[in-house]
């Protein structure tokens, strides 16, 4: 039994992957703020939040094991152009938002951990951009998940033991847990937070080239994605959890700037000892860092393949030599590469412009609700194309499956038109 259970969690890699890349700067400081604000109050958003991005998540992986493309590809070959266009010009403005999202998480993070040494937050943040940046373009897609999975296990360690410490009221967290409450005076716009930073938002579509990475085609393969899937966000719905837990009780003045951490630090301190502070400060940083590594390795390829898609199609399959062809695919490789290095330049880069504003936090919360916009874009999409059965055969969308994309469309377009409407009151 244990043989085969070793053996099941080595097969689990992509899931593991990407719950590192989707908790980080949304999960860590939303959640802490959340906790900080609303105590335990708002734990079902967590719960609900996960199932829905689950639901997504299998959606996009079921339509590239079926067709053999990934949901980016789909959007350029088998939608309206528009719908590519108004997608990279989202993703352009989403980078530019993640990459000073995660540089001010790490920023506050390792602040946090090395008070004595008086570096700045942003100093600290675009130090882990560029040492992010530079472990990326150098390392290959096995060695990089062994890396992940060494700093999720940290993580699941620091975290987990610390909510443990912290020793929440039992009958409170099952309170905040089934009985869906919204508190007035910015319930609405935390819950919002959640959405968007929980579980990540436009990274999700990064599993697709984890995926292909792995090796992982074909509709045979259905099972282990959704289990590698169940996992991963079993995972991240616990480790949300733990974060509000934790941070409940903290004074709400420390809901801002690098004191986030230190306070919550404090609390832990106060409850189990000066150790337990210094490992969650760990755990922190441990988290942070392995989002930045994660969205490092995996928003770049999305620039890859949309661009690759709207390259007009080549000359292969019209009789040219095959000489001809190696050359062609020698350039064409060469080209995603240097695609690749630029995404990853512009992801490290520029958005560290940000961080000089001073506030890290808001940063976080700005970029977890702007996440919110893409996922009815992901739901309305999937919903069309895993519907269409000449495209995806045996694994269209039956009814529970149309159900819970409907659902996933119509809250995060619920949420979508809240804030629009907030933003112009």
């Amino acid at each position: 039994m244990f043989t085969a259970l070793r053996e099941r969690l080595r097969t689990l890699g992509p899931g593991l992957v990407l719950a590192a890349a989707g908790i980080g700067a949304g999960d860590v400081v939303v959640a802490s703020v959340t906790g900080i604000r609303f105590g335990l109050t708002l734990l079902w958003a967590v719960v609900f939040t996960v199932a829905l991005k689950f639901v997504l998540t299998e959606a996009l992986a079921r339509w590239q094991l079926a067709t053999g493309e990934t949901i980016v590809r789909a959007w350029v070959t088998r939608l309206p152009r528009w719908v590519s266009v108004v997608f990279g010009a989202y993703l352009l403005l989403w980078t530019f938002l993640v990459g000073a999202s995660l540089s001010s998480a790490c920023g506050l993070a390792a602040a946090s951990l090395f008070p004595g040494l008086r570096v700045s937050v942003p100093a600290w943040g675009a130090l882990h951009a560029v040492l992010a940046a530079v472990l990326v373009a150098l390392n290959r897609y096995a060695q990089f998940q062994r890396v992940m999975k060494a700093l999720v296990a940290l993580m699941a360690l620091c975290v987990l033991g610390c909510a443990l410490l912290a020793g929440p009221p039992a009958g409170a967290l099952l309170r905040g847990l089934l009985v869906p409450v919204v508190p007035g005076a910015g319930g609405g716009a935390q819950v919002l937070a959640l959405l968007g930073g929980i579980g990540g938002s436009l990274t999700v579509i990064c599993y697709a080239y984890w995926m292909r990475a792995a090796g992982w085609r074909g509709a045979e393969k259905l099972p282990t994605v959704r289990g590698d899937l169940r996992l991963a966000y079993v995972f991240t719905g616990l480790f949300g959890i733990a974060l509000i837990a934790i941070a409940a009780g903290v004074q709400p003045e420390a809901a801002g700037g690098a004191r986030i951490a230190l306070g919550i630090a404090a609390r832990l301190e106060s409850v189990a000892g000066p150790v337990a502070g210094g490992v969650f400060l760990l755990g922190f940083w441990s988290t942070v860092f392995t989002a930045m590594l994660g969205v490092w390795q995996g928003v770049p390829q999305v620039y890859v393949d949309l661009l690759g898609a709207w390259r007009l199609p080549n000359s292969r399959g019209t009789g040219v030599p095959p000489g001809v062809l190696r050359q062609d695919a020698a350039a064409t490789q060469s080209r995603d590469r240097r695609i690749f290095l630029g995404a990853l330049a512009f992801l490290a880069g520029p958005p560290l412009v940000l961080l000089w504003f001073k506030e890290p936090v808001a940063v976080v919360v700005t970029f977890s609700i702007a996440g919110a916009f893409f996922m009815p874009f992901l739901a309305g999409t999937l919903l069309y194309l895993n519907n269409r059965r000449a495209w995806v055969g045996a694994l269209a969308n039956r009814w529970p499956g149309n159900a819970a994309l409907a659902t996933c469309l119509l809250v995060f377009g619920a949420v979508c038109v809240w804030e629009l409407l907030k933003q112009v009151k």
